[in-house]
């Protein structure tokens, strides 16, 4: 099915079956073998390898912090990480597990005989990287019938956007992440450590909304991604998108005018595009305009694209200024 799918007229296809819509281009821009860190992050992770400590990542959203993971993952030959993804209501417990007991409490009355703590438990990122790294003989009476052991491995945990989770949570793991243990009161308290030759590899992300526990911060080796210059922008478009700049030098300098545009302080957008946003802007722009060599040949399709650089109302009045002036500036 061509571009534009939806016509927004009201008449509905001339088909029996629903409409065929492309495979998304986001699994190309995601592929970890595909990312780019820069010579800090490098180091700093290197570091952290080193002394088997946890790697903070800050930076503003849209920096590749949550995609280092992958990467890191991919290059060292580790399955996928485990990712816990922090909410403003997580508990430190949950990072390790989840417990159920209201199903616990409604099988009781319900008659239900069979009522094993095991039965209602259920293991998060953190408590299954720490059970993965012991034999399945070592841990079985810890392990719920439905929890898969492929044999003792060591894995890479993902905690992100840590800055989400209430002031309490980093407060909370501080000697579990130090030490690598975790306790199941359920399980008459038992306490379950990694084997310290096969520790998980911890990397956290935060977007620096708030200001982390200074006792959190000093077991972490950290690093502040910084927002790529225009040169490694272009390195990422490259690498992350490929065929999408190949031959088109013209496409991804007019887009860079305008994407760093965007993101001056003169613009006065709250929420300035990131280099997600450009990433999906110029699949966008090179899809709806039939894979035209430059895209941006045609300034109009930057409105109609708008909606993928620009993320708030107040903003999006702004851009399109911003759009038009350009624009216009381009035709003198």
């Amino acid at each position: 099915m061509k571009f534009p799918f939806y016509t927004g007229d009201g008449k509905r296809q001339q088909s029996d079956v629903p409409a065929t819509l492309p495979i998304s281009q986001r699994s190309q821009m995601m592929r970890p073998e595909n990312y780019i860190a820069d010579a800090g992050l490098v180091d700093a992770c290197n570091v952290a390898l080193l002394l088997g400590q946890p790697l903070l990542l800050t930076g503003e959203p849209g920096t590749g912090k949550t995609q280092f993971a992958y990467s890191v993952a991919w290059e060292l030959g580790f399955e996928e990480p485990l990712k816990f993804e922090t909410k403003s209501t997580s508990t430190a417990r949950e990072l390790f597990y989840n417990y159920d007991s209201l199903k616990q409490f409604q099988d009781a009355q319900g008659g239900i005989t069979n009522r094993s703590p095991l039965n209602y438990l259920t293991y998060r990122a953190l408590g299954t990287a720490i059970l993965l790294t012991r034999e399945k003989s070592e841990v079985v009476e810890f392990l719920p019938q439905d929890f898969v052991h492929p044999g003792k491995r060591r894995s890479i945990v993902l905690i992100d956007e840590v800055d989400k989770a209430p002031r309490d949570f980093p407060n909370d793991i501080l000697n579990e992440l130090e030490q690598l243990y975790f306790r199941v009161p359920e399980l008459g308290n038992v306490k379950i450590a990694a084997n310290p030759e096969l520790q998980p590899i911890i990397i956290i992300s935060s977007n620096s909304e708030k200001d982390l526990p200074d006792a959190f911060l000093r077991r972490c080796v950290y690093y502040n991604v910084p927002f790529p210059d225009r040169n490694r922008i272009a390195e990422i478009v490259a690498n992350r998108l490929g065929l999408y700049s190949v031959g088109s030098s013209e496409f991804l300098d007019t887009a860079l005018d305008l994407f760093f545009e965007l993101r001056a302080t003169s613009s006065g957008l709250r929420k300035k595009p990131a280099t997600a946003e450009l990433l999906g802007w110029m699949i966008a722009l090179r899809e709806i305009s039939n894979r035209q060599e430059n895209p941006l040949a045609q300034p109009e399709l930057v409105l109609r694209t708008l909606s993928n650089l620009i993320k708030t109302a107040e903003d999006q009045d702004k851009a399109k200024r911003i759009v038009k002036q350009w624009i216009e500036n381009r035709k003198k």
